[in-house]
């Protein structure tokens, strides 16, 4: 961990700038935390118009301090900050909380207040949490340098948090006993030290087992992606997001910009980065309590051991609804099951041991389940019956468990009477989930880890092609104040990187499109040439199927007629004249640049009713090889490229390849903001794809 943040986690002592003796302020219960939550360092309160404070000297300043000084919390006005933090830079203190408000969150004047910050913090060599935040606890030092309500039971899970206020109702969860911290950091408005720098700080410390978070905005992205990529080879991240349903919309013009957002954006790059998002807070610490406290799962074949049968069925639909598996039991687990439960009782998976079952009966039948082989992970179901032993099942759990280098979870339903087996679950360490469905959405998130830590390494791939004629096409276009390029410019993009296109060029009157549909050979394609109407088909723009020169040169009138009538003023070059491929399947690649995450890969089913259909998954570039493969495995109509009612499979070598060229291109030249082929027409195995419609925009020339 880097010397300076490891100071904000153990520093050898601590000053409070703005320390209050009155106890109902922000800054006197930051004094009380240091010093009733054990902090053994040095304490140094700062404040010029008291003597002490809770029995330590306080100082006017830090300057006035003789020893060093680790790490320094700011509790005072706005107004004051910057001063103090300039003090703290002079005295070599290298590691400050700011816990005041009234900075970016404000508006604009509290913004600019904020970049100062920054810069005396640049000046001074300060790394920086905060401003407006709740403030620091590491909980094995232990150190609570936070005016919450408390300190937290110390524990395997690094937390970190951009509310503060629910950093408080958390903090107080966890008081109940629910959970335990080794970290806990709130970030406030992230200044200075963000997301990428806590994971990186935790990835070896021996104390955090798993990192969890609540992020409402990342800026940077690709470096979020980056760090996390590397940070989940070692440990588990796990993270909600909130304020992505409206966030980063814009006015967007193709058909991929009106399909991706922010929170396709953000749901691409955490499943690239290996990240496991969850859908509420709830689920965030239940996934949070599997990984800290249990082995990692070794496949996704699991058990259910139940005393009610519909419990049980809750906990199938669950596993099988995420793609995991009820094991099948060993015959020997079964004849050992038959001759000691009931003969009503069901030895198959899940075990259903009856109402009636004491602890001796939940014991037997687990020890026999957890010693199968084909076993990975267990959920042992208990509804509190009249005759049910809840402490003494809770205790025969926890006995088998520490037998097997497997996870069992436990969903001791109900609460009056259960919540006596449920705290002993809790306190050696198996995670209790009062519905089914909790308890196997946990194991499956340990399931997705263990796939995670699988992956191959990502490694991006490069071809061969002819960026400068690109470059010259782009620079021309926005030289003349032209954003958007049309198909008729787009197809000498798609040949220098190296796609297969139809024969095509413009014709600027009828005569020279008959000229060139005769060289081509019939049947050909019409489309207007302007670099004023990229959506062809809504003016009635396009033409397919023309037989002969009569066809060409009514199509060419009445191209051009229409797209002067339906868009008065546009610029008209005349008709791309293009040959007509075969008929194939029609599929969707596109690109909308992310403010958060810059260029995000669309594929999906194409044509006109994409915008209806939605059937389409995204990636954030630059992105791999397995990667795009992933992509075609997640659309809905993915069977159609395998081939159906008997239609050859499609060549899905081809769509990869088009989706990694796309990839190189838009990382390749930033100032591509949006783009679209569409269609992309796919052909059996072996015979390629041929993209015949693209058109992108542009970002503005600086």
């Amino acid at each position: 961990m880097e010397d300076k943040l490891q100071a904000f986690f153990t520093p050898k002592a601590v000053a409070v700038i703005g320390a209050s003796r009155s106890p109902d302020k922000l800054s006197y219960a930051v004094v009380h935390n240091l010093a009733e939550g054990g902090y053994q360092g040095a304490l140094y309160p700062i404040n010029p118009k008291a003597d002490e404070i809770l029995g330590y000297k306080a100082y006017p300043s830090v300057l006035d301090i003789p020893d060093p000084i680790d790490l320094a919390v700011i509790v005072v006005p706005y107004k004051w900050v910057p001063d103090a933090l300039r003090e703290c830079g002079e005295k070599g203190i290298q590691a400050v909380v700011v816990i005041s408000a009234g900075f970016r969150e404000t508006g604009h004047e509290g913004m600019e207040r904020e970049q100062e910050l920054v810069r005396i913090a640049e000046e001074y060599g300060i790394r920086l949490i905060g401003p407006n935040c709740l403030g620091v606890i590491d909980a094995h030092t232990p150190l609570n340098a936070t005016f919450a309500a408390g300190t937290p039971p110390k524990g395997p899970v690094g937390f970190m948090s951009q509310s503060g206020a629910l950093g408080t109702a958390i903090l107080d969860w966890a008081m109940a006993g629910r959970i335990g911290f080794s970290k806990f950091v709130s970030m406030g408005n992230k200044a200075d030290v963000s997301e990428m720098d806590l994971m990186q700080a935790w990835v070896n410390d021996p104390d955090t087992q798993v990192i969890a978070l609540y992020s409402e905005g990342l800026p940077d992205g690709q470096e979020f992606i980056r760090v996390a990529r590397e940070v989940v080879k070692h440990k588990p991240v796990v993270i909600v997001k909130s304020g992505v349903t409206q966030a980063g919309a814009r006015a967007v013009s193709s058909h991929t910009g009106s399909l991706a957002g922010s929170e396709q954006a953000y749901q691409a790059a955490f499943h690239q980065a290996g990240v496991l998002r969850a859908n509420s807070l709830q689920a965030l610490f239940d996934y949070a309590l599997g990984f800290a406290y249990q082995p990692p799962i070794k496949g996704d074949r699991v058990a259910i051991i139940t005393n009610a049968g519909g419990p049980g069925i809750l906990a199938t639909d669950q596993l099988e609804r995420a793609g995991m598996k009820l094991a099948r039991l060993d015959p020997e687990t079964i004849e050992k099951l038959n001759a000691a439960l009931p003969e009503a009782a069901s030895s198959a998976n899940p075990v259903d041991v009856l109402g009636d079952a004491l602890a001796d009966r939940y014991k037997i039948a687990l020890d026999l389940v957890a010693h199968d082989p084909n076993v990975d992970g267990i959920i042992v179901i208990l509804t509190p019956q009249a005759m049910t032993e809840i402490e003494e099942t809770a205790r025969a759990v926890v006995e088998i468990s520490k037998q097997v280098d497997k996870p069992i979870v436990g969903c001791f339903m109900g609460e009056f009477r259960s919540e006596a087996g449920q705290k002993i679950l809790t306190a050696n360490g198996i995670p209790n989930y009062d519905v089914p469905e909790r308890a196997a959405a946990t194991l499956n998130a340990l399931s997705w880890y263990r796939e995670v830590k699988h992956r191959p390494a990502f490694e991006a791939e490069s071809f061969d092609v002819d960026n400068d004629s690109v470059r010259n096409l782009l620079d021309s276009a926005r030289a003349e104040g032209r954003l958007e390029i049309g198909d008729a410019e787009a197809r000498s993009i798609l040949s220098a990187y190296g796609f297969r296109i139809p024969r095509s060029e413009i014709a600027a009157d009828a005569d020279e499109a008959v000229r060139l549909a005769d060289e081509f050979g019939y049947p050909v394609v019409l489309k207007v040439a302007s670099p004023d109407i990229l959506h062809k088909t809504d003016v009635g723009g396009v033409k397919v199927g023309l037989q002969n020169a009569t066809d060409v040169r009514d199509a060419f009138d009445l191209i051009v007629y229409r797209a002067q009538r339906y868009v008065p003023g546009a610029k008209i070059w005349g008709c791309l004249v293009q040959e007509m491929v075969p008929q194939g399947m029609e599929v969707l690649v596109g690109m909308n640049r992310d403010p958060q995450f810059g260029p995000l890969v669309t594929f999906g089913l194409g044509g006109i009713y994409v915008e209806v259909l939605k059937d389409v998954t995204f990636r954030v570039a630059p992105f791999g090889r397995n990667e795009a493969q992933e992509m075609l495995g997640e659309i809905r109509a993915r069977a159609l490229l395998d081939g159906v009612r008997g239609e050859p499979p499609k060549d899905k070598d081809a769509i990869v390849d088009t989706l990694l060229r796309i990839n190189q291109l838009v990382t390749d030249f930033p100032e591509i903001l949006e783009l679209d082929i569409n269609p992309l027409m796919v052909y059996e195995r072996g015979r390629g794809a041929i993209p015949l419609d693209m058109r992108l925009i542009l970002r503005p020339a600086q």
